[in-house]
């Protein structure tokens, strides 16, 4: 059969398919079949089904942006095959819900909240110590998985967040910590086992179109900060479309007829997008038996992992979201249990605007309120979960990933018809439970505040208009929040330190402790802590403390001023005496000064940068016992 034959059976083939679709005709794509393939046409029809014929209200004859047309049919295939189900589940999905928020549908209609049960830790005492012991050996049996999709724009840094000084002091990024703590936690763990170490731990990270090239780059320029490369696998999440309206019509972008509009779909793709890789399955072959899940500027985390981690293995939990103690109304999600009336449960986070109205709703006419702890009885949601690997993939192989949906549009008015601007579907990674059968054991570990959240978050002026006495969730704060932390597990371990002095930077009243630094190697659990500091110590509140040796021990050191140790694994390097210098100074910095503006982008959304007047520092690059002892 001639060539121009079989374009003209294909065009009328085309034309009977488009053609059984009589309620939505589209004469702009009919005329422009010639152009596209037969799975383009069939493409064309499943967006006709789907109430979204004004797609091509305007495209012109054929010979007229063909590549446009094509480019725009790329992009729906694109948008097909990254959502669990396709785009017409995202389009029927978004229908239902979108018709729900019109009308003022409650999403926790027939349920009834009550406090569920988990494990609330003490750092340091013999629980906490006992658990810890027990999620360290359980590390050679996890995966690590970070979502890191965002760029730090709100912060006002233009990096990606990961790339972040973690704290000045030493200008340790995020993932150089994350990756360290992994890697001290993994030798840990081996060293646990008695040297049967059976594998290295695999670390994901979550990425975006934002940060997917920006991520590799510094983790290729780093050398992986010392994990294998092959350790490490990214995983890159792709957009969602857009929604214009009530009908769930695709948005197109407002700059070209021919895309659509996308926007992030949120942090709940990470399910979809592992189960999709298949690294589930490697996981479970090769004998892994935890998933745990964690953010991308929280540098505190890897201080409450190991205890939490204990947890789920002593209380057998599928599901273990690490939590804080929350003040009644803070705005920070509750860990909550709900109850239907048709015998359902869950265990799950309750956004805490929802928390309230719910519990006034069911029963408890003061709503969240404060018990005798001086904290709700709901836990604070702190977005890291730890799940047991058999019965995710068990309930993943059933949802293919998809997690449970919501939608917040904006109205123009209260008659709900229009919205100031196109809407999606979003996905939060902490709404994984929603789906689990009732015999799923979903619990919470409760850890101090000071020592496991301080996630950085707000720019310098955000955080300077956040009430009194309420987190400001800055890189001044998060800073600010690492140092108080390991001065107070010193203090558990016997050091005398200081009481911190307050301070005012970018508008926001912080407690400045003593500057204590640490990395993972020297310790990554209290008990490490506490086996390597003796005798009668002291650190004055201007002090600097950096220890980035393993096998470090501080033994009757009185400190004010800087010291800085370092020192090769096999250096024993005992240090005490008294050490007293100028050290280095913490100086508050005026972004409104024009100096300022010559400062790096991490130091001015910090409002304050390090003089380093002087200090004692001793460098140990060969094997053997030494002593530093001024």
């Amino acid at each position: 059969m001639a060539s121009s034959a079989v374009d003209s059976a294909i065009l009328k083939l085309a034309n009977i398919q488009l053609n059984e679709l009589s309620t939505s005709s589209s004469p702009n794509l009919q005329k422009n079949l010639s152009i596209l393939s037969p799975d383009q046409i069939e493409l064309g029809k499943m967006l006709l089904e789907t109430g979204q014929g004004h797609l091509f209200e305007n495209w012109p004859d054929p010979g007229v942006d063909d590549d446009e047309k094509k480019a725009l049919l790329a992009q729906v295939v694109l948008l097909n095959s990254s959502y669990p189900g396709g785009l017409a589940s995202y389009i029927k999905t978004a229908k239902e819900l979108l018709a729900d928020s019109k009308s003022g549908k409650n999403p926790f209609d027939g349920f009834t909240p009550s406090v569920p049960s988990g494990e609330v830790l003490t750092c340091g005492d013999d629980n906490f110590v006992k658990y810890e012991e027990t999620g360290v050996k359980q590390v050679q049996n996890a995966a690590f998985v970070l979502v890191a999709g965002g760029l730090g724009e709100r912060l006002g840094y233009k990096g990606i967040k990961v790339a972040l000084p973690m704290e000045t002091t030493t200008g340790t990024c995020f993932l150089q910590h994350y990756i360290e703590s992994i890697l001290s936690l993994s030798e840990a763990s081996c060293r646990e086992a008695q040297g049967e170490c059976r594998r290295d731990v695999p670390f994901v990270i979550m990425t975006s179109d934002d940060t997917h090239e920006r991520t590799l780059q510094l983790l290729e320029s780093n050398a992986y900060y010392g994990m294998k490369p092959t350790q490490v696998k990214l995983l890159k999440q792709e957009k969602v479309a857009c929604l214009a309206d009530n009908d769930a019509r695709l948005a197109l972008d407002p700059n070209s007829k021919y895309r659509i509009q996308t926007k992030p779909h949120g942090h709940g793709d990470v399910h979809a997008l592992l189960y999709s890789s298949g690294l589930l399955k490697e996981w479970k072959d090769a004998g892994l038996r935890w998933v745990l899940f964690f953010q991308d500027t929280n540098g505190l985390l890897f201080k409450a992992i190991p205890s939490a981690l204990g947890v789920s293995a002593t209380k057998e939990y599928h599901v273990n979201s690490l939590a804080v103690p929350r003040k009644a109304k803070e705005a920070i999600g509750g860990i909550t249990k709900l109850t239907h009336t048709d015998g359902r449960e869950m265990v799950i986070n309750v956004e805490y605007n929802q928390l309230d109205p719910l519990l006034r709703a069911t029963g408890h006419p003061d709503g969240d309120v404060n018990c005798e702890t001086g904290y709700s009885p709901y836990p604070g949601n702190i977005n890291q979960l730890i799940l047991e690997l058999g019965p995710y993939i068990d309930e993943l192989s059933k949802t293919g990933g998809a997690i449970k949906e919501f939608i917040n549009p904006k109205y123009k008015d209260s008659t709900k018809t229009e919205f100031k601007s196109s809407t999606r579907l979003e996905c939060m990674m902490q709404d994984y439970p929603k789906t689990l059968p009732p015999s799923a054991r979903v619990g919470f570990t409760v850890t101090e505040t000071w020592l496991a959240y301080a996630p950085v978050k707000n720019n310098a002026e955000d955080a300077a208009k956040v009430p009194k006495g309420n987190p400001y969730h800055s890189a001044t704060s998060g800073e600010m929040a690492i140092y108080r932390a390991n001065s107070m597990i010193l203090r558990k371990a016997g050091v005398k330190v200081d009481d911190p002095v307050t301070q005012v930077f970018n508008g926001q009243e912080v407690e400045v402790w003593s500057r204590v630094v640490w990395k993972p190697k020297w310790a990554v659990t209290f008990a490490d802590v506490k086996s390597k500091v003796r005798g009668n110590n002291s650190v004055s509140e201007k002090s600097t403390l950096v220890i980035k040796g393993r096998n470090i021990l501080i033994e009757d050191l009185s400190l004010d001023g800087a010291l800085i140790v370092d020192s090769v694994d096999g250096a024993e390097v005992k240090v005490g005496g008294c050490v007293g210098n100028n050290g280095w100074r913490i100086e508050g910095i005026d972004n409104d000064d024009s100096s300022a503006t010559a400062l790096a982008e991490e130091v001015r959304i910090r409002g304050f940068k390090i003089n380093k007047m002087d200090q004692l520092q001793q460098s140990y690059s060969e094997p053997g016992n030494f002593c530093l002892k001024p």
